[in-house]
């Protein structure tokens, strides 16, 4: 069964080739963006740019043709900016929003058409093959393909061992099988914003990219943080999330159990995280007084030992780390 992508199906997965199609089809030129009846588009553009940079996710889906120029629009602006951090942060709230329309999709459709969707969306733009239970209920992915996609999360509900495996194939649920590819879609969203060469711009699109700049930028300044007394594990993490990237829950839990160790207020730990393009201040928030003893077990979690942050690769020792077993330790010698 192949499947015919509307204009809603277009206004939800904008990143499909079909969308641009669609564009060129309607003969809809870069300069009628000047026209004062496209004022909405550019406000809705920004908006959300605006709504991704907070780290959450624009849900607007009630002008098919409308969020579809908008998404077109917001790469350019996003483009224009030129700050990575939102860059980062706009593609994965993207991916975030296909994540939601994708699961819902796929609990409402038929069999049939579930597959095609897969076969649209996971298949070509991912070369994800995907296949769907006889009852209907659960989707299957070969066990290799899920190993590449899942190796990456931590929670245990993904480590192989908690999952139903048969026959070479790894049973998931919709919510499951669309996470599994949110990291790709962001990878995807990311590398087409990376690869535009941007016309002529349209003045109503500059002026906006200026007000978007001058507001969005000074975020990102003061976050860059200095990192010299830090040991080089440390340091290293600092400089992952001041470019605006997503450090591993493994390094997070080092750079926080660090940070509590030397004495930082919980409130500044919670700010050095903000850069990270899935921030949430109160999941954030939660995990680190969790791990200072004052939420949840009540226990006050260490910082991993220099040996654990070699095997996970963590480690990025210099002269000046000779002899420490633990990174509280270089802090140490720093102060004496």
């Amino acid at each position: 069964m192949s499947i015919k992508m509307g204009t809603g199906d277009l206004a939800k997965y904008p990143f499909l080739n079909e969308a641009g199609e669609y564009l060129r089809q309607s003969g809809f030129g870069w300069d009628e963006l000047d026209r004062p009846d496209t004022k909405d588009i550019i406000e809705r553009a920004a908006e959300r740019v605006r709504i991704a940079a907070a780290g959450n996710v624009y849900e607007k889906l009630d002008r098919y043709e409308t969020e579809i120029l908008t998404f077109i629009v917001t790469l350019i602006m996003v483009k224009s900016i030129g700050l990575e951090p939102v860059l980062r942060k706009y593609a994965l709230a993207e991916a975030r929003r296909a994540e939601k329309f994708l699961t819902d999709d796929l609990k409402k459709q038929s069999d049939a058409q579930k597959r095609a969707l897969f076969s649209k969306i996971f298949e070509d733009l991912f070369g994800l093959k995907i296949d769907v239970t006889e009852d209907g209920r659960l989707f299957k992915v070969k066990v290799t393909d899920y190993l590449m996609r899942s190796s990456h999360f931590h929670e245990q509900e993904w480590k192989m061992i908690n999952r139903l495996v048969q026959g070479g194939q790894v049973f998931l649920d919709a919510d499951e099988t669309v996470r599994l590819v949110r990291n790709e879609l962001s990878v995807l969203i990311t590398s087409r914003v990376r690869a535009m060469n941007l016309p002529t711009l349209p003045q109503s699109i500059k002026q906006k990219v200026e007000e978007l700049r001058t507001e969005l930028a000074p975020r990102y300044e003061y976050r860059t943080y200095a990192v010299t007394d830090y040991p080089p594990c440390v340091k290293h993490a600092l400089e992952v999330m001041a470019r605006g990237e997503n450090l591993p829950h493994s390094a997070r839990l080092m750079l926080a159990t660090y940070m509590l160790a030397i004495g930082k207020p919980i409130d500044e730990i919670v700010e050095m995280f903000k850069n990270a393009p899935d921030f949430n201040e109160r999941i954030t928030r939660y995990q680190v007084e969790h791990l200072a003893g004052s939420k949840g077990s009540r226990t006050k979690y260490s910082v991993p030992s220099c040996e654990k942050l070699r095997t996970e690769n963590l480690c990025f020792a210099t002269a000046e780390c000779n002899g420490i077993i633990n990174p509280v330790q270089f802090g140490r010698k720093k102060r004496k």
